[in-house]
This record gives C-alpha cells, sequence and structure tokens, in this order.
C-alpha cells in the first residue's frame, strides 16, 4: 500500500530544459504534448520557467506522455507511456532547425523518435552545435547517431550496454551518472576520472539525472573545463534530490554555487 499520489510536471526534455533555465540559461524547447490537461500543465509549467515554446505544438486527439513513478526510500521506478512525444516527427523537427542552428548546444533525449533525434543531430552538427545525448529511456543506437554526438550521459546501468571497453570512441564521449557515487568520464586510453557527489539529505531522486544534463549542458556552454563542468552537475543534482518531485527540486544558480563554495572551503 502507497502513502501518496502527486501529479508533477516532467519529461526528460521538460525536466531538463527546466533544470538549465533555472541555472541561468536562456532554452528553447522542441517537442509535442497532447490537446489534454496534462499538457496545459505542462505548458504553463515550462512559461514559468521561462523557456521559449515557440517549438512545442498541441497536438490534437492524443494523450500527453506520461511517466508512472514509484518512489521507496529514496529511489525510484519509472514506466514511460509516450503519448504526443511519438509526433515529433523528422519534419516537425526540421521546422525548427533555426532554433538549433543558433544554439550553443543541442540536449537531447530517448522519449522521442529515433528519426527525430537523427535530424536534430544532423542539423546540430552542420553548423557546429554542441550535442548531448541522454541515452534514457536506453535502446540500441545506430552508428550514424553515436558517431555524431559529441557526448552521452548515461548512468551506470545503461553505461553497461554503451561505453563497452573496447570501443574508444565511444567511451571517450561517456559521462556517467553513479548516483551517490557521483559521476565519471573517460579519457583515453583506459583512464577514469571519478567526480565525487555531495552529501545531501536525499528526500527523491526523481529528476537528479536530468537535473545533472541541465547543469552539465550550462557548464559546458560556458567553456569550462570537463572536470568542474562534472562537479557543477554533481552539485545541481544533488541539490535537487532534496525535495519530492523532478522539477520541484531543481535549484537555482546561487544555491548551486552556495554548496560548491561549502565543500571547496572545508
Amino acid at each position: 500500500m502507497g502513502r501518496e499520489f502527486v501529479t508533477i510536471p516532467g519529461g526528460k526534455g521538460s525536466n531538463q530544459a527546466a533544470a538549465a533555465a533555472r541555472l541561468g540559461a536562456e532554452v528553447r524547447m522542441i517537442g509535442c504534448v497532447g490537446s489534454d490537461s496534462f499538457g496545459d500543465v505542462l505548458l504553463q509549467s515550462m512559461k514559468n520557467e521561462n523557456i521559449e515554446l515557440d517549438g512545442v505544438r498541441s497536438v490534437p486527439d492524443i494523450s500527453t506522455g506520461v511517466a508512472s513513478i514509484t518512489v521507496s526510500k529514496g529511489e525510484n521506478q519509472i514506466i514511460v507511456v509516450p503519448g504526443a512525444n511519438n509526433e515529433v516527427t523528422p519534419e516537425y523537427v526540421h521546422t525548427h532547425s533555426s532554433s538549433i542552428a543558433d544554439a550553443d548546444v543541442l540536449l537531447i533525449q530517448l522519449e522521442i523518435p529515433l528519426s527525430a533525434i537523427r535530424e536534430a543531430i544532423r542539423i546540430a552538427k552542420e553548423n557546429n552545435v554542441l550535442v548531448i545525448l541522454n541515452p534514457a529511456p536506453i535502446q540500441e543506437l545506430p552508428e550514424d547517431i553515436l558517431s555524431n554526438v559529441d557526448w552521452l550521459t548515461p548512468n551506470e546501468l545503461e553505461a553497461d550496454g554503451l561505453c563497452k571497453p573496447t570501443n574508444h570512441s565511444i567511451l571517450n564521449k561517456c559521462i556517467v551518472t553513479h548516483g551517490k557515487d557521483g559521476s565519471a568520464f573517460y579519457e583515453y586510453p583506459n583512464n577514469v576520472q571519478h567526480v565525487p557527489a555531495y552529501s545531501v539529505h536525499v528526500i527523491d531522486t526523481t529528476g537528479a539525472g536530468d537535473t545533472f544534463n541541465g547543469a552539465l549542458a550550462v557548464a559546458l556552454t560556458e567553456k569550462m573545463p570537463l572536470k568542474k563542468a562534472c562537479q557543477f552537475a554533481n552539485a545541481a543534482a544533488a541539490l535537487s534530490a532534496t525535495q519530492m518531485g523532478a522539477q520541484r527540486g531543481m535549484p537555482v544558480r546561487s544555491a548551486v554555487e552556495a554548496l560548491l563554495l561549502r565543500n571547496f572551503s572545508n
């Protein structure tokens, strides 16, 4: 028997956009919602975060994507029903190619069709835009997508099937999140750089990975060295886990910088 039920705005793209926006980035979202009450809530939530929504459309006669999440002892399991996310087609992405071409970084996830992801990455690479792919929910990725991504950000389970030690071209693109153990990235040939996590009182880890990705995108846009960017993202992710719900707990810039300052001064 459960104790509580709540509905909270989410979705990996929306979460990561909100995380980046709260940290001071100018964020444009490309995606689809359904013409239902959940879609209305999502649009209003993103407006409240000052996310530009010219690239988000409401699709009639289809449900907004939802994730059913169970939380126990601070850990979570998630079932995703894509709904309107499947309406993000390559053609739709192409109509918003200028938003991608003008960006500093394209942050993309696997809750939309691979064909749309491929088109977004193609536009980004033609315009020298940095590409970060968060490979979640995990699925097999074709070589043409993997080869055109600058950074892959799997969690430790996703990394098992993706970041194989024998494939250096992929391994050196991997920044792996390890929950309470922080994150890690790889340097050729077999050097692993571990970046420790920050100690906080954990309430709910939902959205911590998305916060990490949004913060990492901000940090790399600001040209932080990779280790410092991971430290910044670790701090943001840690703070996000101190409150219930994905977007509710995402921190503002001043809170992340305060956590970093406390830890570096100790």
